[in-house]
This record gives structure tokens, sequence and C-alpha cells, in this order.
């Protein structure tokens, strides 16, 4: 499948410099890129790949100055990073196998309404008294437990499991390996130090437009409900804890875990490997550096790193001082030596 420079700046808004006529059939980055491929450049420390690039496209900024001449034909767009992620989306639509019907064997229970234009996939499990919207795809091997409520245009990858009466809202995808409604991890000892386990009867919300990575899973309430606002992108292995409330347009990179009652905020912005303890709160719009450790409330726009987690100026400032250390010592060694030397 190809299109012209033109057919795409034409879809995107943009305008064409160079041969409106060159065609492109895949999507490549800017220091790999070949004839035919389509790129972007979007960080400015990959400029100098622009005037080497085999690529016969580049989205390039509106305000993008050449500093040598370019043999790719530029498409200039406000935002080509976005640009890129829109023509990808068409791309998929394209590309994307789009099932439908009911494969067998698979097991839908008695009374449960299937649209005609979802699709439940071979070895899927779909239980009593789910609710499914239009246009769901269920893959194969997947499992959907009683009562389950599934919103219009959502997609369940394979090997996906929802426990009973969780609720997933419209145009969510939840990628295979994920649970969703798994107990929360509640124990507690009698008089001999013996665990014995809390009941946990809540449910998990998925609100509209979340997405749900490889292996995530996101435990069911003790009482009332864990809720993933909507616009909420967990990455893969994240662990959200039972009636943790994550705010809408948060998104969470890998192996992240926020343990049991803590409510994140709106918009944060959340690295990897990063520990929340139980039972605090995060304002909106935080964003937290790669394996820090959040023990305490964390103030709304505040951006912190490191374990316990600081304001990231400071922890950098630290990890400068940190780095001079050996040196400090050795002149703090120096002049001890030249005092006892006068004295």
């Amino acid at each position: 499948m190809e299109f012209t420079a033109e057919f795409i700046a034409s879809q995107v808004g943009g305008t064409v410099e160079g041969d409106p006529a060159a065609k492109v059939s895949t999507f490549a980055k800017i220091e790999e890129a070949r004839q035919g491929a389509i790129t972007f450049l979007a960080n400015p420390k990959y400029t100098h790949h622009i005037y080497e690039t085999g690529a016969s496209v580049v989205l390039v900024r509106k305000d993008f100055v050449a500093e040598h001449p370019v043999s790719a034909t530029l498409i200039r767009v406000d935002d080509p990073y976005t640009t890129l992620a829109s023509l990808l989306e068409m791309a998929a639509a394209f590309m994307t196998p789009s099932p439908s019907g009911i494969e067998q064997p698979s097991y839908v229970s008695e009374g449960v309404e299937i649209p005609e234009d979802c699709y439940i996939g071979a070895f899927a499990y779909v239980g009593k008294g789910v609710r499914i919207g239009k246009g769901v795809k269920i893959y194969p091997q997947a499992y959907v437990g009683d009562g389950v409520e599934i919103g219009d245009g959502s997609v369940i990858y394979s090997g996906v499991k929802i426990y009973h009466g969780c609720k997933i809202g419209k145009r969510c995808v939840i990628h295979s390996g994920a649970v969703i409604g798994a107990d929360g991890f509640g124990f507690a000892p009698d008089a001999q130090g013996v665990y014995h386990k809390i009941r946990q009867i809540g449910i998990v919300e998925l609100q509209d437009d979340v997405e749900i990575g490889a292996n995530t899973t996101v435990d069911r309430a003790t009482l009332g409900s864990t809720v993933v606002e909507h616009g909420v992108k967990l990455d893969n292995l994240v662990q959200i804890a039972h009636n943790v409330r994550v705010g809408h347009d948060t998104v969470i990179a890998a192996q992240t875990g926020v343990a049991g009652s803590t409510k994140l905020g709106a918009g944060c912005i959340i690295a990897g490997q990063v520990g929340f303890a139980g039972h605090i709160s995060v304002g909106d719009h935080v964003t937290v550096g790669a394996q820090s450790g959040i023990p305490n409330n964390v103030a709304p726009g505040s951006r912190i790193m490191g374990y316990p987690a600081i304001p990231a100026g400071e922890f950098a400032r630290r990890n400068v001082y940190a780095k001079r250390l050996p040196d400090l010592f050795k002149k703090v060694d120096e002049l001890e030596k030249t005092i006892k030397s006068q004295k």
C-alpha cells in the first residue's frame, strides 16, 4: 500500500516541501530509513540524521530550518510526533485484522447477548450475566467472569483474565496476560501470628479509553471499587493494589507498584520501577523519576525522584555532590595533616 507525500499532507494538515509525488509504503526511524519510508524529526538531538537519511518523506516542525541540503521530501506540521501517531493509527486500521463472529470451540453462557459486530475467539470463556457492548473483541483464551461489563469498542487480548463483577469502559484495550480483579493482598494475623484472609468483595472499574499493558494486574477492592479513571495508560508489569484510585490521563511505566488505598492524581507521569506506599495521596500533574520510592503524600505539580523521593533538582545536586565525595575526603585529610603539622 503506497501513499504520496501530497496525500499524507492532506490528511494531517501539513505542507509539502519537495516532491509532492514522493511515495512511501512503510515507516522507519530516521537513522535507519530507506527509500520508500516515512520518518519524523521531533527531538533536536537527531537533527543530524535528516541530512543523511534515506527516507523518502520526513515529518518536521513548521519552523524547522535546514542548515544543509536535505534530499528527502519534507512535510511541515505543528507536531511531528503526534502527527506520526495519527498516521500509525490510520495504518493500523488498514493492516490490523478485524475478526468478527464467534469461533468454536468457545463458551458463552446462556442468556449473554453478543452484538453482531463483536468477536469471541476460540477457547474464550464468557460467564453468566456478562454484558458486552458493540464492537467488542475478545481474543482466544480470554476469561470473562460472571457479571462482567465490557463497554463498546473495547479489546480483550488473548490470555486476559477478568474476574467476576468487574466493569470495563468503552474503547479500553487490555493486553495479553493482564489480570483484572484478582483478590487484593489482604490478610490479618491472629494472636498466634497466623495470617487469615480478609475477603475481597469489591470490584475493579476501568473507565473509558484505558489501556492496560501485558501482565499488568489490577486488584479488586476489599470493599467498593479499585478505580482506574478515563484515559489512564498502564505499561506492562504494573501492579495496582486494592482500593487504589488512579486519576484520569495518568501514565505509569513498567514495574511500578501502587500499594493499597493510595490515590494518584490526574495527569501524573510515573516512570518505571517506582514504588508507592499504601494509604497516601499524590496530587495532580506529579512527575516521578524512575526507581523512586514514595512513602508520603505528594503535593500537586511536584517533580520528584530518589528514595525517599525528593524534588528532582535537589536529587540531581546530591548526585553531583556524591561524586565529589572522594576528592572532598582527600582534601579534608590533607587539611587535617596540615593543621597537625602546624601544632
